[in-house]
């Protein structure tokens, strides 16, 4: 007799870095990603053991269902719980992220996937266990936990053999907006991560190190003087503007209308810019402006807040 599990889940985009929080700090972000699946350990003759339906910004996704991200977090759930994966699974995913632009679309659908094997399974996880798992499977926290748990979020290694993480929520102040703009073009992430050294001088790990520290006082407290200094990377930012041209005059117009400060939205080539909240819309159109003068069409919005997690998991 078939026992036919049913859940869905919503997740919202992310964006790490936020300069100097290399690997380490993310915001959740109002893209959301919406998925269902039904499990079944009743397969058909003529019925596949995986399939998809792809809307939004995956509708043009080709690869093999298997090696979709959403199944491999589904798939590391069941595994985290040693839990045998169902012999049929339908998967419908609908995303308004963008993806290979820098706002965590890999691991907005690799969260959602582990979180309709929680829900469907009733694997009962958790979003700590969730959050550790894909941050395992990533090999860093910066977009998984704002996807898990919303919110501007710390995560970091514990130094433990198991490889677990600590997760900490941070305080954004109200008078502060972070403003995006999204051009047409992709990074590769793994080809972004590349261009990273091995090793940095160690002069430049203690200025990060400071300047780390400046970025969440400065999300606390809304002080300019030290976003300023925060967006200002030095461990991963001057190896990779080179994948957003004109990245300079970008900053120029961005701080001309007010901004404190441009970025690189994990590795691009989405930019985020922190300013004021009655600045933030004129510093939308003035990033938009410029690269429309460059002859870039790029969208943009202001995220007023970081994106809260209001409903989890549904299963029926």
């Amino acid at each position: 007799m078939s026992d036919l599990r049913k859940a869905s889940v919503r997740v919202p985009a992310s964006s790490a870095n936020l300069g100097a929080g290399f690997d380490c700090i993310g915001i959740a972000v109002d893209r959301w990603l919406t998925a269902s699946v039904e499990a079944d350990d009743d397969l058909g003759a003529n019925q596949a053991a995986v399939t998809f339906s792809r809307e939004g910004t995956l509708v043009s996704l080709s690869l093999p269902p298997g090696d979709d991200v959403l199944y491999a977090g589904f798939a590391a759930a069941c595994a985290a719980n040693n839990r045998s994966i169902p012999k049929r699974l339908s998967f419908s995913v609908d995303s308004k992220i963008p993806v290979a632009r820098g706002l965590g679309s890999s691991s907005a659908a690799l969260v959602a996937g582990a979180r309709l094997a929680d829900a469907a399974l009733s694997l009962e996880l958790g979003d700590t266990a969730i959050a550790e798992l894909c941050s395992r499977i990533e090999g860093h926290p910066d977009n998984v936990a704002p996807a898990v748990f919303g919110g501007a979020i710390l995560g970091l290694p514990t130094g433990s053999a198991k490889q677990q993480w600590l997760f900490a929520s941070l305080a954004v102040d109200p008078g502060i907006a972070f403003v995006f703009a999204i051009p047409p073009y992709p990074v590769d992430t793994a080809i972004a991560r590349a261009l990273l050294p091995s090793t940095v001088d160690h002069a430049i790990a203690v200025r990060a190190a400071a300047k780390s520290a400046a970025l969440v006082e400065g999300l606390r407290t809304g002080d300019r003087a030290l976003l300023e200094i925060a967006l200002d990377d030095v461990l991963h930012v001057p190896h990779r503007r080179h994948l957003v041209p004109g990245l300079a005059s970008l900053h120029e117009a961005a701080c001309a209308a007010g901004a404190y400060g441009i970025t690189l939205s994990g590795s691009g080539p989405t930019l985020v810019a922190i300013a004021p909240q009655d600045r933030a819309d004129r510093v939308a159109d003035a990033i938009r402006n410029r690269w429309t003068s460059e002859g870039i069409v790029a969208d943009s919005f202001v995220q007023r807040r970081p994106a809260t997690i209001v409903t989890q998991n549904h299963r029926s």
